[in-house]
This record gives C-alpha cells, structure tokens and sequence, in this order.
C-alpha cells in the first residue's frame, strides 16, 4: 500500500517487533484446523495506519481494521462500512455520522473521536506518518503539518465532533472525490489505547476488524486469529491467517506445491509456463489496479537537467514492452500505454494509446532521442530494484537488455538489486538513488487521482524522484475541485498529459494480480487491489 505525505520518516521505530504470545501454528507446514497460511513479507514500518504506505503492512490493516468506506472486494466500489452516511452541499463541508454498535477488539465502542483523534495523529508533522499528505485536504492541516518549521496547532481546525457518532470536516478546497478515499487505511479509527500507551498498542495492535493480531516475529510469521465479537457483516470464514515471511516468491511457490503453505499471492515469473499444469482451477490470474513504471531521481541534477525529457522518453522507446510482457511473463502483464490502469475503465479516466509513440518499441528513434537529449548521464545507468521478489530481476536484465539492444551499447544499462524490499524504500526515502528505480504502484482507491497526484504532485512522498511541475499541480487542484465527475476525469487526463510530455516516470505495464492455493482452501479470490480477500476463505 502508499500513502503520500511531506516528510518521510526513517528511524529505529521501523525495528519495532510485536509481543510472540504464542502461535497458531508451526513455523513451517499448513496451518491446523480452520487456521491458513499466506505467503507475505515483512511491513517496513510499525502498522499504525497512517504510517503505513506499502503492499505487505497494508495486507495486515485490511484484516484488522475496517473504516468509514470499503472497497467491494469484486468490483472496488467505495461503499459505506461504518459509516451510516457522508453528506455534502458543497464538496468541501461534510457530516459524517457513523453506524451505531461497532467496537475495538478490546470492547471500546467506536465513536466519533476515535477518528478524529486518529486523524489529527496521522496529520502532526511531530509524529512523522508517511501518510500524513492524505489529511492534506482537511482546513488546519497548514498549521499542524506546515512545509517548513514547527507546527502551530496540535488539531485540525476543519474536525469538529458534534456527538458520539457524527462528527465534521471541513476541507480547504472543494474535492469531491473526497468520500470515495475514506476506504483507505489512513483514515481508519484508532483506540484510546493507542494514544495512552502508544509503545504497548505498537507491540499488539489493536483494531476493529475481523482478525486480531495474536502473535508477530520479524523475518519469521505473524498469527492473526479471527475475532469472534466482530459486529460487521463481512465477518471471517476462517479461524485465522498465519502470514508467513518469504523472501523469494520462488521458494514460496515450491513451498505451496509440497503442501507447506496455503496460499501463494505473487507466482514467480520462472513458474507461470507451469502453473495451470500444477494448479489448474486453483490458479487465479485477474486484473488488478496496479502499474509498474521506472522513476527517476530528480534530485540528482544530472537527471534534472534541460533536454533530459528527450534522455527519458528515448529510454522509454527503447523497451520492448510486448516481448517482455510475452515471453517473461506470459500475459499476466499487459503493455502500458498511459499511467493509470484499465480497471479504472474509460469512464474512471483510463485513457488507452495516451502515452502514444514514446510507449512504442522503436530502437532508431530511441537512440536518436537519447544522443538529441546529452546521453545517459555517466554514460550507464543502474535500474534499481528489490531482489527480494523472484520476478524483479527477469524482468529488470530483459529491460536492460532490451535498451543495450536498441541504443547499441552491451554496457548501457545494468541492473542493481538491493537485498530487500525495506532496504530498497528506504534507500529511495534518503534519496540514494543515482539512475532510474522499479516504482510499481498499486491503487489505494479506485481514482484516476490516486495514480496521478500520489507520484506526481510536488512534494508527494510517493513521488520519491521528487519530480515537480507547477502546471501538472495546477491541473490536479482544478480537477479535484470539479464537482462534475466527467470534467474532474477529463482534467486529470490532461495533467497525465503533463507526465507524458515530461516523461516523469516511464510506464512499462499493467499488472494481473495472481495467485495459488492448496486443495485445503476454498473461496479464494484476489479483490481489485491484488489482495486476497481472507476473510472469505474457507478451510477444509
């Protein structure tokens, strides 16, 4: 999962581990009874929700908390969940008043503050949340998070609780989108436990979900079991995930097929010619909201320098996008042509062809582009990945290949793996990248904003190349603004317009969200996000 924020936050808190209290199950082996077991990887944060910005800790929120929407797990509809209505006459006033008789797993009631009180912790800028940007909307949000000094307020003047389950936001501008975010993890309620002993909540997490947290060690599994007292609707199938630490997708999928795990949610790219073979209607291979694109490090000037748009898009013409998508990962990739993704559809703002000719396989005019803009920078770039996912470095050596081909030069471009993928954000967090870097995005919310203004909007912190240009800004304020959804999405479509001329970040492909699993489980199915949706799993 990401979230986009001004300050990004690397301290010793990301080694905090939580209590082992005991295990549902082995280290190794399925799961027993009702129990299953679920490939995953270590959060790179704490998972306190508005600090946490990636797929892995993300995974864990979506068990143990549930907020004011929920994305439909087949359709990714922001819907209501605790929230009985969000009303609006402006799309910047709104009252949220909230469902009656939702707890936290320790008993106390949810109400109103518990997400006022949340969201002004994850806005503070003294409290250092990746996604401190998403409360960037609500009025107060300059004075308790401001670009440069110390904060002037402790809370958000646009929150005001009118009684135990309704409360009031005020937003700065008009966003009408504005409803349909309230699905994210950032915005999820938070118990008094977590603000009297935040040190003892960060242990054992506590939330009002369908799972508890039971147990968690680092490197090792984290045991969530299902929690019985649960209110919603959407309550657990199952008696409990056991998400177990890999950190290669390839011993994972051996693991899954010698009857040691449940369920694989990332196939290697060595395994897809023989994955139907091995699992037949067990494997699951769906459309997902996300896309892979090559960032660049615009911090570095030599990356930021006049003709280098030229540099970008020539490298961009330089990968062959069908071959790879083909022979590497055998359709479960499609070739990007804007920077969203289909699953928006034409009418949520994917635009198929936008990026045009400089998404297209043409070596001369990609080598012609490259000399026209100065060279590579040093005359060799590093792509620079995460080794810790087995597919990252087939296709990272198959798209370097692919540009020392078309610009005639075995020396182009190498690949440069960093050990994990903790590592890897953390390395981008402290702007150590010198050429470009994988930067896959995986949607929040089902917007065109959110694959736009979260990686390109200046200051974002998922803009981790720290690219800036004030008339894409300019563009995504009005469009967020327009009350008008077919006017927000054509306005959107012309800030991607921006990204293209400037080749912000090259778009390489739409990802499948896939998946195996043993003959133990039922039920199985990935949601628009490309998670799977455990609560709705059976266990044989």
């Amino acid at each position: 999962m990401r979230g986009f924020t001004h300050a990004r936050w690397l301290t010793g808190a990301a080694a905090v581990m939580l209590v082992v209290t005991g295990c549902g199950g082995g280290a190794s082996g399925t799961a027993d009874g009702g129990m299953l077991t679920s490939s995953w990887g270590d959060p790179q944060n704490p998972l306190e929700p508005s600090n946490t910005n990636e797929v892995q800790g993300g995974k864990v929120l979506d068990m143990v908390f549930r907020g004011l929407k929920r994305y439909d797990p087949k359709t990714g509809e922001a819907r209501n969940m605790l929230a009985r209505s969000i009303e609006t006459t402006d799309s910047r006033h709104y009252t949220v008043k909230l469902k009656e008789g939702w707890t936290f797993s320790n008993g106390e009631k949810v109400t109103a503050r518990s997400f006022t009180d949340a969201w002004n912790y994850g806005a503070s800028l003294k409290n250092k949340q990746k996604n401190a940007y998403f409360f960037g909307y609500i009025e107060g949000y300059d004075q308790v998070h401001p670009e440069m000094g110390s904060q002037h307020a402790d809370t958000l003047s646009g929150l005001k609780v009118v009684d135990d389950h309704t409360f009031t936001v005020t937003l700065n501008q008009k966003f009408s989108g504005f409803p349909d975010t309230l699905g994210y993890a950032a915005f999820a309620p938070l118990p008094r436990a977590f603000f009297t002993d935040h040190a003892a909540w960060l242990k054992t997490p506590v939330g009002n979900g369908p799972y508890a947290i039971e147990s968690y060690t680092k490197g090792s599994q984290m045991t969530l079991r299902k929690w019985n007292g649960y209110p919603g609707r959407d309550k657990a199938l199952n008696d409990g995930v056991i998400l177990k630490v890999y950190t290669d997708s390839n011993t994972a999928y051996t693991d899954l097929m010698a009857g040691n795990l449940d369920l694989a949610d990332d196939i290697p790219a060595a395994q897809l010619k023989n994955v139907k073979t091995d699992l037949g209607e067990r494997y699951i291979n769906t459309p997902a909201g996300i896309i892979q694109t090559l960032a660049f490090p615009y911090y570095d000037e030599r990356w930021n320098r006049p003709g280098m748009e030229k540099v970008r898009t020539g490298l961009s013409m330089a990968i062959n996008r069908e071959q790879i998508t083909k022979t590497i990962f055998r359709r479960t990739r499609t070739p990007a042509t804007d920077w969203t993704s289909p699953v928006l559809g034409t009418d949520g703002g994917f635009k198929a062809g936008l990026c045009g000719r400089a998404c297209t396989y043409d070596p001369a005019a990609a080598k012609r582009l490259v000399r026209q803009g100065g060279g590579i920078p040093g005359g060799s770039l590093k792509l620079t990945y995460n080794a810790d996912a087995g597919s990252h470095r087939e296709w990272v050596d198959a798209v370097c290949n692919s540009i020392n081909h078309a610009l005639g030069d075995d020396n182009a471009c190498v690949g440069n793996p960093v050990g994990t993928f903790a590592d890897f954000r953390n390395q981008m967090g402290q702007h150590k990248m010198s050429g470009p870097f994988r930067a896959g995005w995986q949607m929040d919310y089902p917007l065109i904003q959110n694959f736009l203004q979260p990686l390109y909007f200046t200051g974002a912190s998922s803009n981790d190349g720290q690219w800036s240009n004030s008339e894409f800004d300019e563009l995504v304020d009005r469009a967020n603004a327009e009350t008008d959804p077919a006017k927000s999405v054509a306005t959107f479509q012309q800030a991607e317009e921006v990204v293209r001329d400037n080749m912000a970040a090259i778009p390489l492909w739409y990802q499948n969200g896939n998946a195996g699993y043993s003959q133990r489980l039922t039920g199985v199915q990935l949601n628009p996000f490309s998670v799977p949706v455990y609560n709705e799993i059976k266990v044989s």
